[in-house]
């Protein structure tokens, strides 16, 4: 049995044993899971190895692309500004970026692009991988762009663009990369080991994801909106991305940021928390809530089943059956964070070896239903 370093406390002994079991089976190369009830640490564990071959192991420090659990980075900016009065989430992207009003999208709001449904979850002219380091060009395309069926009326998951569409309202708000303001305003006050564009001084950390191969284009209708918002630039062969200093540098706040669960639970606790984590207040009560209230409900035009989206965060839908005071995201292979106000189970799970498909792994939850059924024999 592969053993895991860290700490558990005590009851909470069956989430690290599972996470031996993925370990040793196979199921995890590498992985960390991170507890939180409140502001205590129950559980900070890491094992496995940093690499596919089994060279490096994953120690406490080894952080890992995690994908569009990145996402959950931007909707607590977005709160911040919008807490601070500095970003209404009910107005019209426009007011921030005027150069949106284009091609019909003069009503867009804020909270569209939040939810999924402000049309545009990938761009309609073609752009190969690197381009997404050009943020100019990125931003200037989806300002320009007509949206793929009318705002406000379905989500269709963002998968990339949300991160530009999100950053760039706040680089016009505040003037800085929505991955500096992050780094200045939540990173460094909270000691959170997250970046969302790499330095090059943490690259010696770096465990590479190990990809799946891929979404087999052949399984896929070309001309749904699915297809199209996986099109451009190709996201059905882009697991390897990480593996490239390029993309590890640059800020794409929707898919590329580096952290590992510990980091990713102490972040997100601020919203488990109503706002506070530590002692810090990062966002008031009033305006955590606005996660709770559901936006836009129903079939995921993107990827075709049931979601429901607060602000910026998921909600509990048929697909995935939370209660009514948690939200929570994942990304890409498998990585999830989830937040409980209810019960104050901040719960944390990143790791390099990508599941096969967008949805259903069930790794995470498997370490979650350990975590809560732990928590409740307390």
């Amino acid at each position: 049995m592969t053993k895991v370093d860290g700490f558990v406390k005590a009851g909470f002994e069956p989430v690290r044993d599972l996470l031996e079991q993925h370990l040793s089976d196979g199921s995890d190369v590498g992985a960390s899971v991170a507890v939180r009830v409140g502001d205590e640490v129950v559980l900070d564990i890491w094992g496995g190895s940093a690499d596919a071959s089994g060279t490096r192991p994953w120690e406490r420090d080894t952080i890992v692309n995690v994908w569009s659990t990145t996402k959950t980075m931007t909707f607590l900016v977005a709160l911040m500004l919008a807490d601070r009065g500095e970003l209404d989430l009910d107005a019209p992207v426009a007011k921030y970026w005027p150069e949106f009003a284009a091609a019909g999208k003069a009503d867009v709001r804020f909270r569209h692009v939040l939810s999924h449904s402000a049309g545009l979850p990938g761009w309609q002219e073609h752009l190969e991988r690197e381009d997404l380091a050009d943020w100019e060009k990125c931003v200037t395309l989806l300002a320009a762009q007509e949206p793929w069926w009318t705002p406000g009326t379905a989500s269709g998951y963002h998968l990339v663009t949300q991160g530009y569409l999100i950053g760039e309202v706040v680089r016009r708000i505040t003037g800085q990369s929505i991955g500096q303001f992050f780094q200045r305003e939540v990173a460094e006050p909270l000691g959170a080991d997250f970046y969302i564009g790499l330095p090059e001084s943490e690259e010696g950390r770096v465990s590479l994801v190990i990809p799946p191969k891929g979404v087999d284009p052949a399984s896929v209708n070309p001309t749904s909106i699915g297809a199209r918002a996986m099109a451009s630039p190709n996201l059905t062969k882009t697991g390897d991305a990480p593996h490239e200093r390029w993309w590890r540098a640059a800020e794409i706040p929707a898919a590329n940021g580096h952290g590992n669960a510990r980091s990713v639970a102490l972040i997100q606790s601020v919203i488990t928390n109503r706002g506070e984590v530590n002692g810090k207040r990062l966002v008031g009560e009033a305006t955590v809530d606005r996660v709770f209230e559901s936006q836009i409900n129903g079939t995921d035009l993107v990827l075709g089943v049931p979601l429901n989206f607060g602000a910026g965060y998921g909600l509990g839908s048929e697909t995935i059956p939370v209660g009514p005071r948690t939200c929570f995201w994942g990304g890409y292979g498998g990585s999830l964070i989830i937040m409980d106000q209810s019960s104050g189970i901040t719960f944390s799970y990143m790791m390099n070896k990508m599941f096969e498909g967008l949805i259903g792994d069930t790794r995470a939850m498997s370490l979650l239903m350990t975590t809560m059924g732990a928590a409740s024999l307390l």
